[in-house]
């Protein structure tokens, strides 16, 4: 079956960085595009970034432009996020996400971003 687990998150400083990762198993990774979320407490759930099946083509929402990179690696079946100069209001637990015939979530990993 379709599985998602992200690993990653933790407390950070502002101003620091952490990465994500989502491993993937039960279809076929390098066919799909894979979605990062994010959802803080009080506030819906928001779509942070996107990457096309190949890698080739990235999204990202506004407010992470410029900090946040996404990536993956088709050959461990494993998406990545790559978060710099983190901030309070970053502070959310992530998920990463995929179609492949149905929407499929991974469980989230909590990044807390505070001094």
């Amino acid at each position: 079956q379709v599985q998602l687990v992200e690993s990653g998150g933790g407390l950070v400083q502002p101003g620091g960085s952490l990465r994500l990762s989502c491993a993937a198993s039960g279809f076929t990774f390098r066919s799909v595009a894979l979605r990062w979320y994010r959802q803080a407490p009080g506030k819906e759930r928001e779509l942070v970034a996107v990457i096309t099946s190949d890698g080739g083509g990235k999204t990202f929402v506004d407010s992470v432009k410029g900090r946040f990179t996404i990536s993956r690696d088709n050959d461990k079946n494993t998406v990545y996020l790559q978060m710099n100069s983190l901030k309070p209001e970053d502070t959310a637990v992530y998920y990463c996400m995929t179609n492949y015939g149905a929407p499929y979530w991974g469980q989230g990993t909590q990044v807390t971003v505070s001094s």
